[in-house]
């Protein structure tokens, strides 16, 4: 065999070499291809970062970003307001912000044909909503920086809406601090910041100050009205093909309608099973107070004392027959719908579809609010006859009128639309009774705000009830007050909605009473379909209510010697339960471990508590003794019965004010010595201002001053280190 010489393996080689470079000659001779930069997945896909709200604003070609604070949904509800207000008038397209979503560092690059607009309530004692809270500590923080490398804003202009509470003392204060410190920052405001009293009426105040606003608006922005058209927000489409099973009937969430399983918050109730429900009224004759205990065990909700239960209720039947029978839709009541967006950046669709007319109405849409006034003049050209239509016309243009029927008179939209075509709002509404109006249905879905839960302070302590949310209810009843209208009762929704879920769960039959006109009515409360979506809420002879717990800021110091003043006439006194129970769990176990005398040093709770009498409306009277009992005299009720005796010498009622002034030696000495604790809940009208001045009062004398200074002084001094803490509604 030949054997291979050197440098025939030489030439070999190379010829190998060769071919392999020109068979990669591609791969290895090409020009570099530029590296990639690490831009987000979202940015590389063209769609930007999506807390830029900037350069949304430029690809969309938006000139306004409304920014709404809002914890309840009625600030993004303006919001939206405004933001349609200015494409129907001027044209302009906006962007609505949730600020939580987004990033502030570049709120300096709003062009300078844009501007910004504010709509923020007020929370709490003075406390911007959870969804703003980042938005203020950048506004407020000077060592925050803006793209300019500074605290500054020149040339931002903007616009400030507050919503907010006149019962407060705390009135608009974060719309107050928005308007500050942009004008610190050089930014400049366009028209008058505008301040929505809830307490009176939100609608007329920002009514009475979005002309003005405008007005200003267009001259900065060199605007002119007219510009824009009555276009609609949404597309509502009837579906011939769906899928039975993904069609919404009620659901408040993807994961409510698969029965899948989730964390349970506000976007995604739980429905709690109903363990114990009861009347708390000794005499029910005109009113009603319901104690009802939710089941959360295995639901993964937890809460502590002074926190919110968010309780989902849906809308009364005759409401929802009332309003499918005035937009003529009561024979195709469930039609499958679609509704679609045609503006996502402006108006979302507020509820899951698809959907059905008689869902919307009744799950989705709040129909028992009353009727706003400028939603008047929209609905007044679909009127079945012309004087149909001056009627809306008047309602919408004279606030007076307004005032005086719709106000007065507590008219829901259903209710005012009949009145217009000449019906009889007193008797139950039909087909055969009730005038059809020719509105378009996505005019309802863009006019009527989502339907809200109703938030009510737990009564319970998790210490001593771990797997139960206890409410304590007084449920809403009152006449309405116009004289242009027939007398009518009105019924609050959530309340009613619970009375109704009480007597079905416990088999009762509603009593029959006597309307305000004295004609028989059918039953105490209008009916609800508490038994929800599919059935969802009933499991045999146990109903459910859809919940969530919102955190509280109320609540008990952690140390027990120091003494405690709580103060909650009427259902105010619902957290303060939880709060005794909370001492009492914590008592059980330090006796356990210390001893009997193991709460000699603990600080004495105090609470004044006032009803009309003691044999009618004295909430939980039998638990109060054996909670002093086990707090071995420590806790310590004080009452106030304002119908019954001892009455003031002048004749006059007894308040829980009136309690606190008579024990004004122990108050100052627990406040001022024993650095005690002191909370307020209920009334904010009138019960926590009489309060808070008896305070005052009881302060500056004990340091030897006036209420006015001392006194005044001294309850500010506590506020802001958290001893006086409120939890009040008007």
């Amino acid at each position: 065999m030949a054997v291979t010489s050197y440098s025939d393996v030489v030439i070999l080689f190379v010829g190998i070499v060769l071919a392999g470079l020109f068979l990669f000659r591609d791969q290895l001779f090409a020009a570099p291809k530029p590296k990639t930069v690490g831009l987000p997945a979202k940015e590389t896909n063209g769609h930007g970062n999506p807390r830029d709200f900037v350069a949304k604003m430029k690809n969309g070609k938006k000139r306004l970003v409304i920014f709404y604070g809002s914890q309840t949904g009625t600030a993004e509800e303006y919001a939206i307001r405004i933001a349609k207000e200015a494409k129907s008038k001027f044209g302009l397209a906006s962007l609505v912000c949730d600020p939580e979503e987004y990033d502030f560092e570049n709120l300096d690059q709003i062009p300078d044909d844009c501007a910004a607009i504010f709509v923020m309530a007020t929370y709490g004692e003075g406390e911007p909503t959870d969804n703003a809270v980042q938005l203020m500590q950048n506004l407020s923080d000077d060592s925050f920086e803006f793209s300019n490398g500074e605290h500054k804003l020149d040339g931002l202009k903007y616009v400030v809406f507050g919503l907010g509470n006149r019962t407060y003392e705390h009135y608009n204060v974060i719309a107050k601090q928005v308007d500050e410190h942009l004008t610190k920052l050089g930014a400049t405001r366009i028209g008058e910041r505008g301040e929505g009293d809830d307490d009176k009426s939100m609608e007329e105040d920002y009514l009475e100050w979005k002309d003005g606003m405008w007005d200003e608006f267009a001259r900065v922005m060199g605007v002119e009205e007219g510009q824009g058209g009555d276009t609609a927000d949404f597309a509502v489409t009837e579906l011939s093909e769906f899928v039975p099973e993904k069609v919404y009937h009620g659901e408040l969430s993807a994961r409510a309608l698969t029965k899948s399983k989730g964390i349970h918050d506000a976007k995604n109730p739980y429905a709690a099973p109903i363990q114990t429900s009861m009347e708390l009224f000794q005499n029910t004759v005109d009113r009603n107070c319901v104690h009802v205990e939710l089941n959360i065990e295995g639901s993964g909700i937890t809460y502590q004392h002074g926190d919110h239960v968010g309780v989902w209720p849906s809308n009364a039947d005759v409401e929802v027959e009332r309003l499918l029978c005035a937009l003529g839709l009561h024979d195709k009541r469930d039609a499958v719908i679609g509704i679609e967006s045609l503006d996502p950046a402006l108006a979302k669709v507020p509820f899951p579809v698809p959907t059905t007319y008689v869902t919307v109405l009744r799950h989705y849409i709040d129909i028992s609010a009353m009727a706003g006034r400028q939603i008047l003049g929209a609905l007044a050209k679909y009127a079945p006859t012309p004087e149909a239509e001056a009627y809306l016309r008047n309602l919408n243009t004279s606030k007076e009128d307004y005032h005086s029927v719709v106000a007065d008179g507590c008219l829901k939209l259903g209710e005012l639309l009949q009145l217009a075509a000449g019906n009889d709002i007193k008797v139950l509404p039909t087909p055969e009774n009730t005038t059809a109006w020719n509105i378009p249905f996505d005019i309802i879905v863009s006019s009527i705000p989502r339907l809200q839960p109703r938030y009510y302070s737990i009564s319970s302590s998790p210490k001593l009830n771990p797997g139960t949310i206890h409410v304590t209810c007084v449920v809403l009843k009152y006449e309405s007050t116009s004289d242009r209208i027939p007398v009518r009762s009105v019924y609050g929704v959530g309340s009613n909605y619970l009375l109704n879920l009480k007597f079905a769960a416990n088999g009762e039959t509603a009593p029959l009473l006597v309307d305000a006109t004295g004609s028989p009515a059918a039953v105490s409360a209008p009916t609800y379909s508490i038994e929800g979506p599919r059935g969802a809420h009933r499991d045999g002879p146990v109903y459910k209510v859809p919940i969530h717990v919102r955190r509280s800021t109320f609540r008990l110091p952690t140390n027990p010697k120091s003494p405690i003043i709580m103060i909650g006439p009427g259902t105010g006194v619902a957290p303060f339960r939880g709060f005794v129970q909370e001492r009492v769990a914590l008592a059980r176990r330090t006796i356990e471990k210390n001893g009997p005398d193991a709460l000699a040093d603990w600080g004495r709770l105090s609470l004044f508590y006032g009803c009309r009498r003691s044999d009618e409306d004295f909430l939980y009277k039998e638990e109060w003794p054996k909670y002093t009992e086990e707090l071995q005299g420590k806790f310590q009720l004080h009452t106030a019965f304002s119908r019954e005796p001892p009455y003031k010498p002048d004749g006059g009622k007894i308040y829980v004010q009136d309690l606190i002034w008579q024990d004004r030696a122990q108050v100052a000495d627990a406040i001022l010595n024993g650095k005690g604790y002191v909370y307020i809940c209920g009334d904010a009208k009138n019960m926590s201002k009489s309060v808070e001045e008896t305070l005052a009062r009881i302060l500056g004398e004990a340091k030897g001053g006036s209420a006015e200074v001392e006194g005044a002084a001294e309850l500010k001094l506590l506020k802001e280190r958290s001893r006086l803490m409120l939890d009040v509604w008007s």
